[in-house]
């Protein structure tokens, strides 16, 4: 039997599909912790406004590490998901953008497993000291600046979708009730996230171009640095309201909408 064949029947099993729901649940959740986190930053409040971050307040509450098990077990299989997709699909950019998603899920599923066996970290200033490094070796400006380009692109991407609603051909949604709440909340989702990601691209490209690693702290760093500019709160605020209404979409996607099969 040849791999795509076995992974085709392998994706069509209920349980693998069952537990790439739960994935894309866990996705959900985390980009709304992220948004509450964010929120209370607006107002003031402490907090990482990132993916560690979220994976930290599911540890703090009780019953908080069986949550973040579950988390990591759905991570695991959207990852594997994503790897059978990738090895399904028909043309070889569809091909890249499955191997690109599994390797962020895969990457997401190690943070927390990590975070699972104890770990503490700040990753914005994990980020801005791998900047710094970045920074001190030849060409590394350069570099950096590219990484920041990439990331802003893809945040126009994610405006661009969120705009024109390209992400709603790949949602398979029944026609009924949740067909119209899951196309608003991914609307609002991806514009804010695009915005979100915009800034962090625009601040990493700035600390390589002013040689300022504290530039490029990733997610969190480039949230709390707007609460410093003239109405910077309002749009954090903003901000953190599209990355719950994000999480949201992925929550009702992940029970509502028909999953992808090649």
């Amino acid at each position: 039997m040849s791999p795509s064949r076995l992974a085709s029947r392998v994706e069509r099993e209920p349980a693998v599909r069952a537990l790439a729901r739960v994935g894309i649940a866990a996705i959900g959740l985390l980009h709304i912790l992220i948004g509450a986190i964010a929120l209370a930053v607006a107002f003031g409040a402490g907090g990482n406004a990132d993916q560690s971050g979220a994976l930290q307040a599911i540890v703090a509450v009780p019953g908080g590490l069986f949550a973040l098990g579950a988390v990591i077990v759905g991570l695991i299989f959207l990852s594997v998901w994503q790897l059978l997709q990738s090895i399904t699909a028909h043309r070889r950019s569809e091909k890249l953008v499955e191997v690109a998603k599994f390797v962020v899920y895969a990457i997401l599923a190690g943070a927390a497993i990590s975070i699972a066996a104890g770990a503490r970290k700040n990753s914005s200033a994990s980020e801005q000291s791998a900047s710094g490094k970045l920074l001190g070796t030849p060409g590394g400006a350069f570099l950096l600046a590219a990484v920041g380009l990439v990331v802003v692109a893809v945040g126009i991407d994610f405006l661009v979708n969120g705009v024109t609603r390209r992400f709603e051909r790949d949602l398979r949604l029944p026609p009924d009730r949740w067909a119209t709440i899951t196309a608003i909340l991914g609307r609002v989702g991806y514009i804010a996230k695009g915005i979100a990601l915009v800034i962090v691209g625009g601040l990493v490209t700035y600390g390589a171009i002013t040689s300022d690693p504290k530039q490029a702290g990733g997610l969190d760093g480039s949230l709390k640095e707007l609460t410093k500019v003239p109405f910077g709160v309002v749009l954090l605020v903003l901000i953190a309201i599209g990355l719950i209404a994000y999480g949201a979409f992925w929550c009702v996607r992940a029970f509502a909408s028909r999953l992808k099969e090649q």
